[in-house]
């Protein structure tokens, strides 16, 4: 049986461009358990870059506690949304080069993409916005069973 994790992904900016992070939790959908928190730290950068470093992040970090699992990615961020489900064209070079970074950790797997309301996306931010106050990226596993 193929297990199933979430990854809750967000990003932001402090001005935009400004002071930027990606946030990311992977959670066991079964027990709603937080298994592991990141946040990137990314300098100065856009929201949506800040997006798509979280999502990218929270996608590895899933991955590297099952790199059979099958997940579900979960953002407020409509753009990332559509876009990585092929559903709206990517013009900027700076989002052709994330999503072909992102699609190279997809490859093969089984990532489904939803959009949620920025009211149901709150451990995401709180990732984010922990990396912004911190200035440094970080990654907790929270969850006994990871080595």
């Amino acid at each position: 049986m193929t297990r199933r994790l979430v990854v809750e992904a967000d990003g932001g900016s402090r001005g935009n461009p400004g002071i930027a992070a990606g946030g990311a939790v992977v959670v066991d959908p079964e027990s709603d358990e937080v298994l592991s928190v990141v946040g990137v730290y990314m300098g100065i950068a856009t929201n949506n870059v800040a997006e798509y470093a979280g999502m990218i992040a929270g996608l590895e970090a899933a991955f590297e506690r099952d790199a059979a699992a099958s997940v579900e990615v979960r953002m407020d961020s409509k753009l990332v949304v559509e876009q990585m489900s092929g559903r709206w064209k990517i013009s900027h070079p700076d989002m052709q080069s994330l999503v072909k970074r992102a699609k190279t950790v997809i490859a093969g797997r089984d990532v489904a993409f939803q959009w949620v309301p920025r009211l149901s996306n709150g451990r995401a931010d709180a990732a984010a916005n922990e990396s912004m106050d911190l200035r440094e990226s970080f990654r907790r596993d929270l969850d006994s069973g990871h080595p």
